[in-house]
């Protein structure tokens, strides 16, 4: 079990243990801080991450700002990445594709799911981790599938 997912199940035991962790998050990786971040869900091969719309995200025309989102995928991306590659290994992403399906004119919540958890081999592996990004209504907003570099540390 990696250190990230071990403070995930302690803190979220807690009374706004998931708001801690995400605080922590935001702290490792300050940059994420410019979408206000909540990890709602986190185990192995899942995360769950939502952010609010608020005027720091807006783009010309008062809606969630792409580049905006491409941070929310990376972060429901990086969290599930360190819930799942183990200490054994490390990982960096690799290469980013997106598609931007319609305006996201809410806040935002993002889904990184892996179908299976694959084997971690003594040599380096690409793993496409698929994002999707609805609105408050269900509506998906943008896809993205970042591929990350696993190698042994």
């Amino acid at each position: 079990m990696t250190p990230t997912y071990r403070l995930w199940q302690r803190l979220t035991g807690l009374p706004f243990g998931n708001r801690l962790f995400s605080l922590g998050m935001v702290l490792r990786v300050p940059y994420f801080g410019t979408i206000l971040p909540t990890v709602t869900a986190l185990r192995p091969g899942h995360c769950e991450v939502s952010a609010p719309k608020w005027w720091g995200v807006h783009n010309h025309i008062k809606t969630f700002h792409a580049i905006a989102a491409c941070n929310l995928a990376e972060i429901a991306m990086g969290m599930l990445a360190e819930a799942t590659v183990p200490p054994t290994h490390r990982w960096i992403p690799k290469g980013m594709t997106v598609s931007y399906l319609s305006k996201a004119r809410t806040g935002l919540y993002a889904v990184a799911r892996l179908d299976g958890i694959p084997d971690f081999p003594p040599e380096p592996l690409d793993v496409p981790v698929p994002v999707s990004i609805r609105d408050k209504s269900g509506i998906e907003v943008v896809t993205a599938t970042i591929t990350i570099r696993v190698s042994p540390a």
